[in-house]
């Protein structure tokens, strides 16, 4: 495999090879080629197979088609490229809710060759510092109302070059950029083995850790457990909570549907009522969020039954027994209940709803599951 990184910063920064695990992608669905960039393969694909009409991503006063969302992120690519000096293994903080223009962020960084580092919207100022020294981040784009703080860390580091905001009237501001470039970009031919994704985990253990996935990483978790436990369907419309920068919302409320051809509804604002309401106006099939949130939505479970929800998806914390089973009572849907890590980039370990449903009640358990 030939990197397409003249940056190699990450490549420097695995581990030896004797070090790493053994990695086996032997399944039919894991054969991917050597030259692979996961942003061709999730959009630009879509649209070149003549479905670019279909729906893609919905948000507050936003309806995006594949093409759309396509034409968006070529124009990224060209300015990150043309305007912003990126070279292929650069490093890119983002930083935004969960909204289009935060996904459109994301495939430009990917198909330009770029390693996407994106943030939870609440870290503050003396929290991303240690992010961007330690993935010595050289470019950010970042949703103008999230600002202060970004600004507030850069003021503490010189290792960003250059920084852009979205959601921005400006001349400087991203969309102003994007309109003066093309809405075609050949994209950067990454290998497979290519890093594309620098994820921060929560810190649990101390200060946060990047964990380093690739291009054919990323179209493993696509091609493994949503085809197997989620089976979702081109006309899926996918919800949730998980910020994009958490590896659950990333793979739930974008990689996946994407996948299949299906769409999602992005929100900046989405709690336990904006949920419900957004099931609702969107006609959302798809839900991912945490144990947390199914307890207060179990309110509305009248409405969310007689809706056009059919599957959902619990990750981020342990699932207790007595949260399951009044969810299934409230809305008649059997929860999905995975267990995840940053280091893996997505759910590795669950049950899917029809296993869970076979069990006793009182034989449940939240710590066994089936692989």
């Amino acid at each position: 495999m030939v990197s397409a990184h003249i940056d190699t910063f990450a490549n420097d920064n695995l581990p030896p090879p004797e070090a790493q695990p053994e990695y086996r992608f032997d399944l039919p669905e894991l054969q991917f080629p050597a030259q692979l960039n996961c942003a061709e393969a999730l959009l630009d694909a879509r649209v070149s197979a003549g479905e670019g009409a279909r729906l893609c991503i919905q948000g507050e006063g936003v309806r995006w088609t594949y093409a759309d969302l396509l034409a968006r992120a070529n124009q990224i690519a060209n300015v990150l490229v043309s305007e912003l000096g990126l070279v292929p293994g650069n490093r890119v903080l983002l930083r935004a809710p969960n909204t289009p223009m935060m996904a459109a962020v994301w495939f430009g960084v990917i198909k330009a060759g770029g390693i996407a580092v994106a943030t939870m919207p609440l870290l503050r100022a003396k929290e991303l510092v240690p992010i961007i020294e330690k993935a010595r981040v050289s470019h950010a784009l970042c949703d103008r109302d999230l600002a202060a703080e970004c600004e507030g860390a850069l003021a503490q580091t010189d290792v960003v070059r250059q920084v852009v905001y979205f959601n921005d009237a400006g001349d400087d501001g991203l969309e102003a950029r994007m309109a003066r470039q093309p809405d075609t970009f050949t994209n950067v031919p990454t290998a497979a083995t290519d890093t594309c994704i620098l994820a921060f985990t929560s810190g649990t253990t101390g200060v946060p850790k990047a964990t380093m996935h690739n291009h054919r990483d990323v179209m493993a978790i696509c091609a493994c457990w949503p085809r197997h436990v989620l089976r979702p369907k081109p006309d899926d419309v996918f919800i949730g909570s998980p910020p994009m920068a958490f590896t659950f919302g990333l793979g739930g409320l974008l990689l996946f549907p994407m996948s299949v051809g299906a769409s999602t509804v992005l929100l900046a604002k989405c709690g336990p009522q904006q949920l419900v309401d957004a099931i609702a106006a969107y006609g959302a099939t798809t839900l991912f969020t945490a144990p947390t949130a199914y307890r207060a939505m179990a309110a509305h479970g009248a409405a969310l039954r007689s809706g056009t929800l059919r599957q959902c998806v619990s990750a981020g914390e342990a699932l207790p027994a007595a949260t399951r089973a009044l969810w299934r009572e409230a809305t008649g849907i059997e929860l999905i209940d995975g267990i995840g890590s940053t280091e893996m980039l997505h759910i590795f370990i669950s049950a899917d709803e029809s296993e869970a449903a076979r069990v006793p009640p009182a034989s449940r358990c939240p710590a066994t599951r089936r692989v």
